[in-house]
Order: structure tokens, then sequence, then C-alpha cells
């Protein structure tokens, strides 16, 4: 006898598998930001000078244009920026803790007691630049703070009454960026009156920008007074 024939089972067909989702629309290309600005690693835009160093870009975010009124903080950004003179300033930046160890956290009394021997072995310390004068000129800057406190005057007043006027709004990156001013050109007059030390207007100027007393932080900045 033939057998009957066995019909054949088969799986029912699959389902037909879903399209795999589609990729998100990518973002628009960034805009090109002018030359004096920059994008850092965590998308915050900043003027273009602190770059990408950790110790620079915290500098900028965190310092740089803040207003400082204590009386020590001013006498030591001071210092530090006759100090920078004809270097960049994150070589400054990155021997600060060398300078407070040297110059005694910067306490005027201690600093203005320096004699010879205290020259010369700065002279050997490479936490900080070997350079006589700018060595000399920060004991002779101690001396002179230590002389208008006793015409009972403050650095502080000194200074802060040397305010540049704020600006409308924020320094343009395509446009001249200042290095001067007439506040800081008459304040390094009074300072050298008072026997301080390496005050150039160019260096005043940027001790006002370093110390807030003027916000030079460029339009676009995250940092900028309109993005405070």
């Amino acid at each position: 006898m033939v057998p009957a024939t066995v019909p054949r089972v088969t799986d029912p067909p699959a389902d037909p598998l879903p399209d795999p989702p589609a990729d998100p629309p990518a973002d628009p290309p960034a805009a090109p930001l002018p030359e004096r600005l920059a994008r850092g690693n965590d998308g915050r835009v900043r003027c273009w000078w602190c770059g990408d160093d950790p110790l620079y870009v915290q500098y900028h975010d965190e310092e740089w244009g803040r207003p400082t009124t204590d009386e020590l903080e001013l006498f030591e950004l001071l210092c530090l920026e006759g100090a920078q003179a004809g270097l960049a300033w994150i070589t400054i930046l990155r021997k600060r803790e060398g300078y407070r160890r040297a110059f005694a956290a910067f306490d005027p009394e201690t600093v203005a007691a320096f004699g010879d021997d205290d020259v010369e072995r700065l002279m050997s310390d490479r936490s900080i630049v070997r350079n006589r004068a700018k060595i000399t000129a920060i004991i002779g800057n101690a001396r002179a703070l230590l002389d208008l406190h006793a015409a009972e005057r403050t650095l502080r007043d000194l200074v802060w009454s040397h305010q540049v006027a704020p600006r409308p709004e924020p320094l343009s990156p395509t446009g001249e960026l200042p290095v001067t001013s007439p506040e800081a050109v008459e304040l390094t007059r009074k300072l050298k009156r008072l026997g301080f030390r390496f005050v150039g207007p160019t260096i005043v100027y940027a001790f006002l920008q370093s110390a807030g007393v003027v916000d030079d932080h460029l339009l676009g900045c995250w940092r900028a007074p309109n993005r405070v």
C-alpha cells in the first residue's frame, strides 16, 4: 500500500524585522569663532589667550577680571605682574606657589626685612624667576607698601580710585585691544612716586585687568560682563 502523503508542517512566516531607527539629525556645525575667541574642551567659549592649559583656563574663569579688594592679594598681584615683564603670564602662574614660598606669602613686613643674603638665596631658587632686578623690586615694593600704611593709606584705596569706567558693552574680539589706559598711566605715576618698581603703564594695566579693576573679557566669552 502506498502511504498517504503527510502534509509538511511549516513554521508561520516570521514578521519582517523593523527598520533600524534613523540616526538623529546631526547638529549643525558650530559657526567659526573670531580669531581671539576659542572653544574649550568643555564647550565654553573663552578669550583666546588661555588656550587649553588647565591652569590657565582656571585662572581665566575664576580670577582674571574678578574684583579683588584684599590688600595682600593686590600686593601679590602687583609684584607678580612686575615679575612677568618680558615673559608669558603662564610662566608666572606656574611659579606662583614658588613665589609665595620664597616671599613669605607676600607678607610685606617679612619681605621688607629681606637683606643681601636673602637676595642671594632667592637668586638660586629655581621656583621663581631668578632675575636680580625683579627680586629686589619685590623687596622694595614691600617697603613702599609699609610706608604707604605708615601714612594711613592703603594700596586698595589707591588702586580702586583709578577704576576704569565700565564699558557699554564688552570689548570686541575683532577690534583693537587696549594695553594701557589713562587711569593706568596716572596710577603708574603715583606708584613710582611712592617708591614702587616694575610698574610701567602696560604692567599696571595688566595688573588692573587681573585685579578686576577693569574687566576685559571679550564679547562672546562666557565670562564677559554681559554673560555673568
